[in-house]
């Protein structure tokens, strides 16, 4: 049986690996594209699609998404957390480790990396820097590893024993993975999932404090500079830490910082219009702190942006806002927001968008990212960014978003996964 053959005619390709801004034809054949150029012989492909008018991009890389599983499949699991990563364009992700049970052992990363692995995109998992995420032993690095972790995170919990961080540190350098951390000191830390200031007085709670995000930045930083890890300063929150983390990339230390697109979209006022659909571990800031954050994508200080995708059922987000959990899913409205907000708020470039969305968080990853070239694997996607659209109905099992109903641009059109489009937009 012959391989199926797929083209793509008029596309305007977008790819910073290679640096390509033009327009041209592409064949897949199979999994990997096997020609692109002007004016191809598109005939003896089984569908061709015309993509005039849109950009064609490498797939992107989501290194932050909760899917619940095990144990809290009732927010999202590994195929409904996929369905939404395809409709958003992304054609990898990687999963945080703070399910129940947390992802300590290997044969929790391979269970679900089996599970990933069917679902049509590449599905990737972090293990625990620390057994049981409990912050008093770490787990066995090199076994982790060696069954496929893709990284290490105790996600949702800082590590506050700085020895036995340093010491992971050491070990994840050891086996050449990133250690991600989660940024937010208790001694500082009033309330959480919501900033510090008139929103949380109005709200009659105690806040969380930029400080608290700041001073674990400030030392995880130095731990990174002394033990030459690779470090992910998670989901930033505060001006400050931007500046840190300029500094430590300054002074030569190995540390990335992500944003998510609600804190580059958002601020504090608006858990006063969405409640708890706004509340977030960091919690969303002042307009000043959005500003700086704007000014670290700009500047490549952040250089990914991850959605931090984290899904809970209706029933836990009608909770009093004090009871309610932290998160909001994001997957569906990443690079919608990007284009929004980043591209046409004249922040990023399109190209820009896309190494902070593919292939910077990529290479972080060690996926070797090839961009859309000849024998390259065809992770694609395709979309309009000239055209407008409502954020929802969502793939996911859940829908808390702030984003619920607003009018956004850039829709995607189409996700190609491993030479197969495995979503592709009606209408």
């Amino acid at each position: 049986m012959s391989e199926t053959l797929l083209g793509i005619k008029n596309a305007h390709i977008v790819d910073p690996v290679t640096g390509t801004d033009e327009t041209a034809d592409l064949i897949i054949r199979g999994s990997f594209i096997e020609k692109t150029g002007r004016n191809l012989d598109l005939s003896a492909c089984t569908d061709v699609i015309d993509a005039s008018g849109w950009i064609t991009a490498p797939g992107l890389v989501d290194t932050h998404v909760h899917f619940r599983d095990p144990g809290l499949t009732y927010k999202e699991d590994i195929f409904t957390g996929a369905a939404a990563a395809k409709k958003g364009g992304f054609t990898t992700v990687i999963m945080m480790a703070n399910t129940r049970p947390p992802v300590s052992t290997p044969e929790l990363v391979r269970a679900n990396l089996e599970k990933g692995a069917k679902t049509g995109i590449h599905v990737l998992q972090t293990a625990t820097v620390t057994r049981d995420l409990a912050g008093k032993e770490l787990t066995d690095f090199a076994a982790l590893a060696g069954a496929g972790a893709a990284g290490f995170t105790d996600d949702g919990i800082p590590i506050l024993d700085s020895s036995l961080l340093k010491k992971a540190m050491q070990q994840a350098r050891r086996v050449g993975l990133p250690i991600s951390l989660h940024e937010e000191d208790p001694a500082f830390l009033a309330s959480p999932g919501v900033n510090q200031g008139p929103v949380s007085q109005a709200l009659g709670v105690g806040g969380a404090s930029s400080f608290s995000e700041e001073i674990l930045v400030a030392r995880d930083l130095e731990l990174a500079r002394e033990t030459g890890a690779c470090v992910v300063i998670q989901h930033i929150s505060s001006g400050g830490s931007v500046d840190l983390v300029r500094s430590a990339k300054a002074a030569g230390a190995d540390v990335h910082a992500e944003s998510t697109p609600h804190h580059f979209s958002l601020t504090e006022e608006a858990v006063l219009k969405y409640g708890t659909n706004a509340r977030m571990n960091p919690p969303l800031r002042t307009e000043k702190d959005r500003r700086k954050i704007l000014e670290g994508l700009a500047d490549g200080t952040i250089d990914i942006i991850a959605t931090d995708h984290a899904p809970h059922s209706a029933e836990e987000k009608a909770r009093p806002f004090a009871e309610a959990p932290s998160g909001i899913i994001g997957l569906e409205t990443a690079l919608a927001l990007g284009v929004t907000i980043l591209v046409r708020g004249g922040i990023l470039s399109m190209m820009e968008l896309m190494d902070h969305m593919s292939a910077a968080p990529a290479k972080l990853y060690h996926l070797n990212p090839q961009g859309i070239t000849a024998g390259a694997p065809a992770d694609l996607v395709i979309f309009a960014p000239d055209e407008s659209f409502c954020a929802d109905p969502f793939a996911s099992k859940a829908a808390n978003s702030p984003f619920t109903g607003w009018e956004l641009y850039a829709p995607v059109k189409y996700t190609i996964c491993s030479g197969k489009i495995v979503y592709q937009r009606e209408g």
